[in-house]
């Protein structure tokens, strides 16, 4: 395209361009890109208010650049949210996603983001359980039952065959029964249980996926069977003494992690509870933290569950959104779609 014209794509036709995109296998290529430091993610921007019905709201920019093939890919997310937006009848975050020209710099594609975010954090909730899970299991308890929830229980579908049954749990009834009614019509050989409490979904298997938006640490070490696996994907759910006890935990990125206080993961490392495994101090009574990507690359080998649990406790780098968002604006390009908008406009307009 010439400068100064970006390419908007749609939600609609972000789905039509990831029809022939695995999701699994880019995000796992991002987090090795990264782990081989090959990408760059400044510190993000983030701003939170009150809304006027005094409900926590925020926004967040992050910008980022991973290698993918001969080139790297440069772009920033936007990703706004506020608890009471399901009221309203919208996804509580929403926003949007813009790839850069690497020669010019200039903003090249915006992709709407909330899909896509909620698909690149599924797909890495997918590479974890792949690798890092019990290797048989047949249900999953799912916590929280929002947009990304629904986007994990379609994708445990599709890459775990195995999977026959889903347990849900929300604090709001009415999400988990909308989601029970949404995986009926897209799932229909998956039985779906709903839960009247937090404990009773956790309890009922071995694979436990947290998807809320707490802020407090609720779920103790012992509502987990021996043997559990565990996608704390919204990281503010299970107790700090989880951590501590737990066979092995893996994130994406030590640093951002560790300097994230906001997050309970966060909070034990800089009390030194929880320490990387490359520190000097690693394995004198510390839990260790370890580098996904390690295990992606084959430089370590996975630690399963066996009579304990395994945590997977993702910071959720901007670098998978971006590269997500990479293939899907070569696809959208070379298929035409979207809609072109020169930025500059129309000069003889501007004399008028």
């Amino acid at each position: 395209m010439k400068p100064d014209r970006i390419r908007i794509l749609d939600r609609a036709t972000v789905m039509r361009c990831l029809a022939g995109i695995d999701p699994v296998s880019v995000v796992e290529s991002a987090v090795c890109e990264h782990t081989l430091g090959r990408s760059d993610l400044p510190a993000e921007g983030y701003m939170a208010w009150e809304n006027s019905a005094g409900a926590y709201s925020r926004a967040v920019a992050m910008l980022g650049c991973v290698q993918q093939g001969r080139s790297m890919a440069y772009g920033i997310k936007l990703i706004n949210a506020s608890v009471t937006n399901p009221a309203l009848g919208i996804e509580r975050a929403g926003g949007f996603t813009v790839l850069f020209d690497p020669e010019t710099a200039r903003p090249v594609t915006l992709v709407e983001a909330g899909h896509v975010s909620a698909l690149r954090t599924a797909a890495y909730t997918m590479s974890s359980l792949r690798t890092l899970g019990p290797t048989d299991f047949d249900a999953v308890s799912i916590i929280g039952c929002g947009t990304i929830a629904a986007m994990h229980a379609k994708l445990l579908v599709q890459y775990f065959r195995a999977v026959r049954e889903l347990h849900l749990y929300d604090i709001d009834p009415a999400r988990t029964a909308a989601l029970r009614r949404d995986l009926a019509t897209h799932c229909p050989d998956v039985k779906v249980t709903e839960h009247p409490d937090v404990e009773s979904c956790v309890k009922a298997s071995q694979v436990v996926v947290t998807l809320t938006v707490s802020s407090e640490p609720y779920i103790p070490p012992g509502w987990f069977a021996p043997g559990t696996f565990i996608a704390h994907v919204s990281l503010d759910d299970v107790m700090p003494a989880v951590f501590l006890e737990a066979e092995a935990i893996y994130v994406d990125d030590i640093d951002l992690v560790r300097d994230n206080p906001r997050r309970v993961l966060g909070s034990v490392m800089q009390a030194g509870d929880v320490v990387a495994d490359t520190e000097s101090s690693s394995g004198h009574g510390h839990a260790l933290a370890r580098r996904y990507g390690e295990v992606l690359l084959g430089r370590e080998e996975a630690i399963r569950p066996q009579d304990g649990l395994v945590v997977s406790n993702p910071f959720g780098m901007a670098i998978l959104d971006v590269a997500v968002c990479q293939e899907v604006a070569v696809r959208a390009e070379v298929a035409g779609l979207g809609t072109v908008v020169d930025l500059m406009g129309d000069p003889e307009r501007a004399d008028r």
